[in-house]
């Protein structure tokens, strides 16, 4: 079936309007990081100079309720923000697919789409308790760049796939693999700031900009948890999607397994996540040695994408940049 060029249309565009209104989100989440500092500081400054001690309410006078922060304001109106750059970003693949006939998942650029949402919706689920709020900075980072990246460098116009990609293992291997990878994803960024933690426990009292930044995450322990949690969810994901992808190899090519370079480092990242695991559950391995495992897990992830993908000729290089 021919390519409707107007769902195409409005698909890159609506990938562009989520692309914009996640800055505006990331924006006013680091107003709501900054002012929270502000706050606080000015808030030990007045009980420093003695004027935070309670004083009578007069008689027959109704105190007013107080007035919500500053940060708390802005960080609202991120969140609100937030769900309509999620939808954007969602309604960005579903019209890709509508107007290529076909799962939007035949090329990098449309495979870092839907990993990113991914990565989105995973935050949703993950870190919708308010201690996490603060994290959220540092999850749009990384999602910004690769839909930066997507939109620019790797952008693939609305075509049919390569015939290889024909098959109706097609959405259920990448799909599984791309939920497994933007999972991953929330479970790097929490391990590199339970690190960063680590690094400075005390936070603000720390004369330095990391500490200055560590203050407003939630604890080391927390960090740590979160990072395990959702590790443990996509680790069986991703190595489902591993599986997966052997069987439609073993279809496609007559073999489960070839060694090819697109397979060796997606069976070497699935190792190291499982050594991580296995790090975490081991005293004198957890904290910082477990947490760097992990990292280097999403590491593994980044190499196989952009790497492997687009340097290393292989028999999944046609999932470049066609």
């Amino acid at each position: 079936m021919p390519i409707d060029e107007t769902l195409a249309g409005y698909s890159n565009l609506a990938f562009k309007s989520a692309w914009v209104v996640y800055v505006l989100v990331l924006a006013l989440l680091i107003v709501q990081y900054a002012a929270a500092r502000t706050s606080e500081t000015a808030a030990r400054e007045l009980v420093t100079a003695g004027g935070g001690a309670d004083r009578p309410q007069a008689p027959g006078r109704i105190e007013s309720a107080p007035k919500r922060s500053t940060a708390e304001r802005f960080g609202n109106m991120g969140f609100a923000v937030l769900f309509v750059a999620i939808g954007l970003h969602l309604a960005s693949i579903v019209l890709r697919g509508f107007a290529t006939h076909r799962f939007p998942l035949g090329n990098m650029y449309e495979f870092i789409a839907m990993a990113t949402a991914a990565a989105m919706l995973s935050g949703l689920a993950f870190m919708r308790d308010r201690r996490y709020r603060s994290m959220w900075v540092f999850l749009l980072v990384p999602v910004l760049i690769l839909m930066f990246l997507a939109g620019q460098v790797l952008y693939a116009e609305a075509a049919p796939v390569v015939p290889a990609l024909k098959s109706f293992w097609l959405p259920i291997h990448v799909t599984v693999v791309s939920a497994g990878s933007g999972i991953f994803l929330v479970s790097g960024v929490a391990s590199l700031l339970f690190l960063l933690r680590m690094r400075e426990p005390e936070g603000g009292e720390s004369p330095n900009l990391l500490g200055a930044i560590a203050r407003r995450l939630p604890d080391a322990r927390t960090l740590d948890r979160l990072a395990y949690r959702t590790t443990i969810i996509a680790f069986p994901i991703f190595g489902a999607g591993v599986i997966l992808g052997a069987i439609w190899a073993e279809s496609a090519w007559g073999r489960f397994w070839g060694w090819d370079p697109k397979e060796t480092v997606s069976f070497i990242a699935w190792v190291i996540y499982a050594a991580y695991l296995h790090a975490r559950a081991t005293s004198g391995w957890r904290e910082t040695k477990a947490a760097w495992i992990n990292i280097a897990g999403f590491v593994a992830m980044l190499f196989n994408l952009f790497i492997i993908n687009i340097v290393v000729s292989g028999l999944h290089s046609y999932a470049g940049l066609n």
